[in-house]
């Protein structure tokens, strides 16, 4: 039996390069910081967003996702380690951006964000964590 979002998850972890990382943290015990460090060092181009720092995982950081894009084009998905409350503003930003996937993390739910997502013809995933699937689904 699959889990719902195997699939989705499968499909964005093998068909998009470019992720930005919103709420990335500069503190190495702080999930974010790992997930980035771990997408870098699987091949991919993070682009972290935190408003309150310049460079994280000697990337360029940028306070919001309208300043990376315009910046750091392409940005295909967007991983969001925001709580749930906060993440539907950052789905729309996604949506604004032309992102092409939205990847809220474990504990990061919004129905209605993703559903927003999905009619703007967004890929999504919620509750999951690429650090996790990308062993299971793609390989080490």
């Amino acid at each position: 039996m699959q889990v719902a979002g195997t699939e989705t998850a499968r499909e964005i972890l093998t068909s998009f390069r470019s992720w930005a990382v919103v709420g990335c943290s500069p503190n190495p015990g702080r999930p974010s910081h790992g997930v980035a460090r771990f997408l870098l060092g699987a091949g991919y181009r993070v682009v972290p967003v935190n408003p309150a720092m310049d460079s994280c995982l000697g990337q360029r950081c940028y306070p919001d996702l309208a300043s990376a894009a315009a910046e750091a084009r392409p940005i295909e998905v967007v991983d969001i380690f925001r709580r749930s409350s906060l993440a539907g503003a950052h789905v729309d930003e996604a949506i604004s951006i032309g992102a092409r996937a939205v990847w809220m993390q474990l504990g990061v739910v919004d129905e209605e964000a993703a559903e927003r997502a999905r009619e703007a013809g967004l890929l999504v995933v919620m509750d999951r964590c690429p650090a996790i699937d990308y062993p299971r689904l793609v390989g080490a």
